[in-house]
This record gives structure tokens, sequence and C-alpha cells, in this order.
């Protein structure tokens, strides 16, 4: 039996030890289930692990994934939508995965095919937490809140959701019941645009949770308006410099062991990286899902395209879209 360590003091995830299980898919996935909804993160360490069954035990739990377009990595397996993380050796703040877009995945898993042997660190931060230790002033200016997510629509994007890339203005403002966007035109560009709540409600918990692009695009792109907020004023340098001084203090690092596979509840948890010193040894899988076992999000279209089967969304262009 493997041995399960539960979160502790700056380790804000789940371990599960291997003792005389060879493969991640030995782990009993109902016990699997349970602990990723008390805990949120989990890793799975000390089993042997390959791209094979890395694929297997990400796809008992997920009914459906999502490939990201965002530049540095290597597509390692087109057909099950499993990339390389970034090969790049720069930090990166927190970030949930892909919060950029209205579909945002359930759960990440990644997983260790080569460790590098120093640096290169995933870190996380459990978003629950953060909204728990925010001063009082900052929780405030947050709750009741929502983020606005706008870019300027491409030809292609305008052909996947509105199934033309030349819409009327009639078309923009019904777009099809498939379109977790909406739209407006600005002059000789259309944009596309969706809101999310400053502070959510993750998927396995009732308390609010912090996680969104803000910190990546403000700390690592140097971007101000992405996200807004819903009247369109950019959130506060002081907001923010509040939020990633608690989140620094909560953050926790995974330095990797080959076969290592970690597990995260992407509605509840942001994780980030630490420098990389050799972006040759560090090679991590990773696969963004759709569970099975999801509840309802009500911030999500009817019938979601993406929780339908591979989701391959139309490519983003500019750097800004396809970074994190």
């Amino acid at each position: 039996m493997a041995e399960v360590i539960p979160p502790g003091a700056g380790r804000p995830y789940a371990t599960i030890r291997a003792e005389q299980e060879e493969s991640p898919l030995d782990f009993a996935p109902d016990a699997v289930i349970s602990l990723y909804k008390a805990h949120g993160a989990l890793l799975l360490r000390g089993f042997s692990t390959d791209l094979d069954r890395f694929r297997r035990f990400a796809e008992q739990y997920c009914a459906s994934s999502a490939l990201n377009d965002s530049r540095g990595r290597e597509l390692l397996d087109h057909v099950h939508n499993i990339q390389s993380v970034n090969r790049g050796v720069a930090p990166f703040p927190l970030h949930p995965e892909l919060s950029r877009e209205p579909w945002q995945p359930d759960v990440c898993f990644f997983g260790c095919l080569n460790a590098p042997s120093e640096q290169g660190a995933t870190t996380l931060c459990d978003g629950v937490e953060i909204v728990a230790q925010l001063p009082a002033d900052v929780r405030q200016a947050f709750e009741n809140r929502r983020l606005l997510y706008v870019q300027a629509a491409t030809a292609e994007e305008l052909e996947f959701w509105l199934d033309t890339p030349d819409p009327s203005d009639a078309q923009l403002a019904e777009p099809p019941a498939k379109s977790p966007y909406f739209f407006w035109r600005d002059q000789e560009r259309i944009i596309r645009a969706f809101t999310r709540p400053a502070l959510h409600r993750p998927m396995f918990t009732d308390a609010p949770a912090f996680g969104n692009f803000l910190l990546f695009a403000r700390y690592c792109l140097g971007i101000q308006g992405v996200p807004l907020f819903e009247d369109l004023s950019q959130v506060p340098d002081p907001l923010l410099a509040a939020v990633k001084s608690v989140s620094d203090g909560l953050t926790a690092p995974i330095n990797w062991q080959r076969g290592d596979v970690l597990m995260i509840d992407n509605t509840r948890f942001m994780h980030g990286r630490t420098a990389v010193r050799d972006a040759g040894e560090r090679l991590i899988a990773s696969y963004f899902g759709y569970l099975r076992f999801a509840l309802p999000n009500p911030e999500e279209p009817a019938h979601p395209l993406w929780r339908a089967g591979p989701f391959n969304p139309p490519r983003r262009l500019t750097p800004a879209a396809r970074a994190a």
C-alpha cells in the first residue's frame, strides 16, 4: 500500500508515496478522487511513470482535454493534447492554467519525465488560503467585483465562434450559444471578451479563492490591462502588490524527482516555477483536463465544446495572448 501524507506546514499538497506500486495507475482511483476533492493538490512520488502511464493516469479522471497554444511548449502526444511545460529558463509568477480564456481547465497534471539536477522547481499556492490571509481592505476591494478579459478577435476566432470571419452587427450582438464570449465593434476591430469573479468559488470548496491571470500579466508580461475590472478600470498596483506579498509567503516549491506526477485543482490552486538552470535536462509533461466528476460551472455556456472531447481552440497570434 502506498503511504498518504497529508498537507503540512510549508507543504500545501498531499503526497502519495509509492511502496509496492509500480505505476501511478496502481493507486485506487476512488482514493485519488477523494484526496483530490479534500486537498486540491496531490504529489505522487516514487512511482514509475513514462509518457503512456502519465496519459492513462490523467485520462482516468478526465472526459476531455485542452491544448495550450502558449509559446515555448513541445508537443509530446498530439492525439491526447499532452505537451511539455514551457522549455525556457525564466521564473514564472503564479497563475491558474489558461485562466486568460473562458475554457480554463478543471485540473492540471504534470509528469516529470526527466528531473532537473538543480533549480527548476514548480511552485504551488492555495488560492483559498490567499483570500483567508488578505488584509480586510484588500479582500473587500475584490469582493463582488468581476474581472474583464478583453482582446481583439482574430479572423480565425470569429470563424470558429461565429461561423464567419466577417460578422454583421446583428451576429455580434447575438453570438451562437456555443460562444463563451460577447463581442462588439471598435472602429476597424472586433473585440471579444468574457468576465469572471475576482474572487471565485473553487469546484470542491465553498471558501472563496484568488486565482486569475493578474499576477502573471502584471509581474511577467508587464501588462496593466489584462484583465481589467468589469467597469474597464485597471486593478490598482497596491492591491495586486498586497496579493503578491501574501501569496509569496504561502508559495511552496516542488523539487522534481523523475517519475513524479502532480495533480492540481486548477480552480483552487495557482502554480508557477523558479528559474531553470538547464532547460535541456528538465522535461515535464502537462495535461490540462476537464473532470469526469466535475461540478457544473455556472460561468460556462451550456454544453461547452471543451467538455465534449479533445479541444484545440483557434490559435492566438499575439505574444501577450500566447503567454501562460
